[in-house]
């Protein structure tokens, strides 16, 4: 099953992590979570690993709405959005809200994450 779309740019990876958080703010989401996975590895199990982090983004009156509709979505929230090197490239890979619709039996939530996966999509053409 495809769980998320993704690119491949040739910005810097900080510059790619800079340039997803602004086009997600003009989509209305913040970032909640910012998990350095490389740090988190190296301080944890002491590996190196690529740079990869991991964007935990909301736009909150999506979300209040969504989770007025089901309680337990908070479970699958917020959304990821990853940011990694690969080769000389930047990846930017953002999770497919309706992915959840196949697990969520609940009527309502297709029209709310198709508006979320609209949204995720052009900030990902964005960048």
């Amino acid at each position: 099953m495809k769980y998320g779309f993704s690119k491949s740019i040739d910005l810097p990876f900080e510059q790619a992590i800079e340039k997803v958080t602004d086009e997600l703010k003009k989509e209305g989401f913040g970032v909640l979570t910012t998990i350095d996975v490389k740090e988190t590895l190296k301080k944890k199990i002491n590996v190196d690993f690529k740079k990869y982090t991991i964007l935990g983004a909301c736009n909150p009156p999506i979300a209040h709405q969504a989770l007025l509709e089901e309680e337990e979505l908070g479970l699958l929230l917020p959304c990821n959005i990853i940011v990694y090197e690969k080769g000389d490239k930047t990846v930017v890979s953002v999770f497919d809200p309706m992915v959840m619709t196949k697990i969520i039996d609940n009527e309502k939530l297709p029209a709310v994450a198709k508006q979320v996966q609209e949204k995720l999509k052009r900030v990902l053409q964005a960048v």
